[in-house]
């Protein structure tokens, strides 16, 4: 890449050295056992994620918004069963793709341009939005990322190519399949006119056929309220203390990179370059609200900023792309500010992520070990996570004539155990 901030390398080239950028990363999460919420997902894939399922899952109003991840899933257990690295590797190939969205989104979006590669690579490597990339059943996240930034790119084409219809319809065909990825896709609306090129009326009205499949969305959601374990488990209440949530997550967000990136562009004093950054920082306030109306804590979880750290990206690759062409004498520069970046990033994933996502898999990981080689009932004393995630991970992984699993003293009364287990950390 050249110091100017543009790309000297082909195409090809480039989108391979982001793509080398995030398995590099990543690759922790390739060795990591399934966690929790993944086994029930995956049962719950068994039942949704079929041909034959399809009906079910359409008229399921709670799950039909997250149809993309059960796709994934059903063929995955048909051709691998649990083996852990084949469905982090199906995340990891996901999140590929999406990094190479930021670039191309990033360089048809004309304040964006200059950022572009920048922005890809911290995306690429970014550890705060790492439970998207590293927890499999985040997948939903990725899902509505691709196809939703998919189908900003289109809408960004549709200005620039002709005939603009083909590049239309196909927007409108990945924004529906957005849609059905995850309920929060329809925050996609507002960043697509933050992106548009031009506030012309006529141009805004090919919003439209996007506004009316983002309204159907929004009353599949609405349908379902009174029946939704969404609106009760704290993940979205509009009594919730979002006016706490979304700076403190805003902020967070920010460190370290998008604090430097926006010290840097501040001091430039470039009012061209301060009205991109305010995109910016515009997307990332817009791509946090959705996630800023949960009650069981007032930080955003970080697989729900994976669409705001896009902002963030391009933010970043703003400030590098300018200190580039200030700097142009001083390529060093720019390659010290870049290595730095990744050696932070990739750092933080290779140690203190991928311990916390093996301390989280390590319950299960525990009971399935004592499954295999009990032939009877084993009463469950104490586990960490809900008991669906126990039984489901003993079904799928032993089988339907596996060990049963015993909840209660009074159970155990009845059907008197083979084993006990109670969770011990071993950390």
């Amino acid at each position: 890449m050249s110091p100017s901030g543009r790309p000297r390398v082909p195409l090809a080239a480039t989108l391979l050295l982001l793509a080398a950028a995030a398995v590099l990363a990543y690759a922790p999460s390739l060795g990591i056992p399934l966690i929790a919420d993944d086994y029930s997902h995956i049962a719950m894939a068994q039942r949704y994620g079929s041909l034959s399922g399809l009906p079910a899952l359409f008229h399921d109003a709670i799950f039909r918004l997250r149809a993309t991840s059960y796709w994934t899933m059903y063929p995955l257990w048909g051709a691998f069963h649990l083996t852990p690295w084949a469905w982090h590797a199906a995340s990891l190939a996901v999140h590929i793709a999406n990094t190479w969205l930021v670039y191309f989104v990033a360089a048809s979006w004309p304040r964006m341009r200059s950022a572009a590669p920048w922005a890809a690579a911290l995306f690429a490597v970014h550890e705060g939005h790492q439970e998207a990339v590293m927890w499999f059943c985040a997948i939903s996240e990725l899902w509505m990322f691709f196809f939703g930034m998919a189908a900003l790119w289109c809408w960004l084409q549709s200005a620039a190519r002709k005939p603009a219809w083909p590049w239309q319809v196909g927007g409108v065909i990945l924004f529906a399949l957005a849609l059905v990825s995850k309920e929060s896709a329809v925050v996609f609306l507002p960043l697509f006119l933050l992106a548009a090129p031009s506030l012309d009326p006529r141009w805004l009205l090919r919003v439209v056929p996007y506004a009316a499949l983002a309204a159907v969305a929004v009353a599949s959601i609405a349908a379902a309220r009174a029946y939704s374990f969404r609106f009760t488990d704290g993940s979205f209440s509009l009594h919730a203390p979002f006016w706490l949530a979304w700076p403190r997550s805003f902020a967070r967000l920010l460190w370290i990179w998008g604090w430097v990136a926006a010290l840097a562009i501040l001091l430039s004093r470039d009012r061209r370059l301060l009205r991109a950054a305010l995109n910016a920082l515009a997307w990332i306030g817009i791509a946090l609200i959705p996630y800023s109306f949960l009650t069981y804590s007032t930080q955003i979880p970080s697989r729900q900023i994976y669409l705001a750290s896009a902002g963030l990206a391009f933010l970043f690759g703003l400030a590098l792309a300018h200190v580039c062409s200030r700097w142009a004498a001083r390529p060093r520069l720019a390659a010290a500010v870049i290595a730095v970046m990744l050696v932070h990033n990739i750092a933080y994933l290779w140690t203190r992520k991928r311990a916390q996502f093996l301390a989280r898999a390590e319950p299960t990981e525990q009971l399935l070990a004592l499954a295999r080689r009990t032939s009877g009932p084993i009463w469950v004393r104490c586990f960490p996570w809900p008991g669906m995630v126990a039984d489901d991970a003993v079904r799928l992984a032993l089988g339907p004539g596996s060990s049963p699993l015993v909840w209660s003293a009074a159970e155990a009364a009845e059907r008197p155990p083979a084993a006990v287990f109670c969770y011990r950390e071993t950390r």
